[in-house]
């Protein structure tokens, strides 16, 4: 499969299947897809080959129409150009895997201090009543991980919420404990916190630098954006309050191992203003992410508003590209893309593990699939006493991948995105093998911009050391 597309002036393409990307000149992208089509036909020999290149662009110049179509089909033979799909064949072994939970998203708090409007949690809620988990049952919950966790030695503990500085200090008893799993059990815990700001203070900043590999910002750009979004209960905003205690924990960092992450709405298309705005006031590490909402609600993105956001990706890469060669780059998210190594195959054809390897665990110990489905009872697969008991809701997670989803087999990005968030598959299509279009349709320019910018990066660095 090869995808092709040109951007920023740079002709771009990528052999799907194989992984290579080849910036081109213009000849080689008007020949690329002739040759794909006459390989297609079952035309083998060179001569065959070349003799359709000639047929089918006649304006063009035999000798170099020649060259060119040789210059493929070495790529061809390298295995960097027109490759076979090497992954479907070992599908069914794959979907028939032992999988083991390697990933807990612990609910610390079913609480917010925050009324976000488009919290898909309910305000922290999630559509049920307030609650802060126990440190016994956060207990149990690390050792059902650690049980279940077979011969792997790293594990990831997310405290999520809600909010979980409201159930801060069960939080440090949680990672004590787990510290203490450590050793005898041969473990290695990576937690991570998720905070909206507000109850970030000098001594959870300290805790956090000490034992968290990583902690998540909550922010969406401009003050007027924020307030708009994430304001209190009582309706004032939260933006003044949370930004000097951001900069602070992100210098405390040394600007590495936190992400301010955003949401972006139908009030504000114009996205990457808000990245500049976050990256003007000192962060190198920016997420920003599209909301996911009912159609019904009026900040819902929606397809009448794809060619306005695909453009802004287009506007934030040329300014991505801008501010590293002036060296006052930052990182964004989804602009971070390895051509060279990138995830396992596992993670390539199913994603983040969610109801497999990755579970949530609610304030009473429920287990889910993921965060985004707590309080859908047909996901409710367990608890930490009794394990899984819903074996057919993991399996039907296990056998989700990108040869499941019927609108993922033809699609570039697939290896990519790995299939996408299953919640928002089953959110808009009712099945956790469908497909929520809009998500897609970002994805795939997310991901033409990243390779773009690998290319004009690369431009770079040759001639710097000309």
């Amino acid at each position: 499969m090869i995808h092709q597309y040109i951007n920023n002036g740079y002709h771009i393409v990528l052999d799907v299947n194989s992984g290579s990307v080849h910036v081109v000149d213009e000849t080689a992208y008007r020949v690329i897809p002739v040759v794909e089509r006459a390989l297609g036909l079952g035309l083998g020999s060179r001569e065959e080959i070349t003799a359709c290149v000639l047929r089918e662009l006649p304006g063009m110049a035999p000798e170099e129409l020649s060259e060119t179509v040789e210059e493929l089909l070495a790529l061809r033979d390298a295995g960097q150009l027109f490759a076979e799909d090497g992954y479907e064949e070992y599908i069914d072994g794959f979907k028939n895997r032992e999988t083991v939970v390697k990933a807990l998203c612990l609910h610390i708090a079913h609480d917010c201090n925050l009324a976000c409007r488009y919290c898909f949690a309910g305000k922290g809620e999630y559509h049920g009543e307030r609650a802060l988990m126990s440190y016994e049952v956060g207990r149990k919950a690390l050792d059902f991980l650690v049980a279940n966790s077979g011969n792997r030695v790293n594990l990831e503990v997310d405290f999520f919420g809600g909010e979980p500085l409201m159930n801060w200090q069960v939080v440090k008893d949680l990672v004590a404990y787990g510290r203490s799993l450590e050793k005898s059990h041969n473990k290695k815990f990576r937690f991570t916190l998720t905070t909206n700001g507000v109850l970030l203070d000098d001594e959870v900043m300290e805790f956090a630098n000490r034992e968290m590999a990583n902690i998540v910002l909550s922010i969406d750009g401009r003050k007027e954006v924020h307030d708009r979004m994430r304001p209190h209960r009582g309706g004032q905003g939260s933006y003044d309050e949370v930004v000097p205690k951001y900069k602070k924990a992100a210098e405390s960092r040394n600007q590495m191992n936190y992400y301010v992450r955003g949401t972006f709405t139908r009030n504000n298309l114009d996205f990457s203003e808000d990245v500049k705005h976050l990256a003007d006031e000192g962060f190198e590490q920016i997420s920003m992410e599209p909301v996911v909402a009912s159609y019904e609600e009026d900040y819902a993105l929606r397809e009448e508003d794809i060619p306005a956001l695909l453009l802004e990706y287009d506007k934030l890469a040329l300014e991505y590209i801008r501010r590293k060669k002036e060296g006052k780059g930052f990182n964004f998210f989804h602009f971070m893309i390895d051509l060279e190594g990138g995830p396992c195959v596992a993670k390539r054809l199913s994603g983040c593990g969610s109801g497999t390897e990755y579970l949530s665990v609610t304030p009473w110990g429920d287990l889910y699939p993921c965060h985004q489905f707590v309080g859908q009872e047909d996901f409710l697969m367990g608890n930490v006493d009794d394990g899984v008991v819903r074996t057919d809701i993991r399996d039907a997670f296990r056998a989700c991948n990108v040869y499941a989803k019927e609108k993922c087999r033809d699609c570039f990005a697939k290896f990519y995105c790995s299939g996408g968030c299953a919640a928002n598959a089953y959110n808009f299509s009712g099945s956790i093998t469908g497909a929520y279009d809009i998500g897609c349709e970002l994805q795939r320019k997310r991901v033409e911009c990243a390779i773009m910018i690998k290319a004009a990066l690369a431009d770079e660095e040759k001639e710097n050391l000309l």
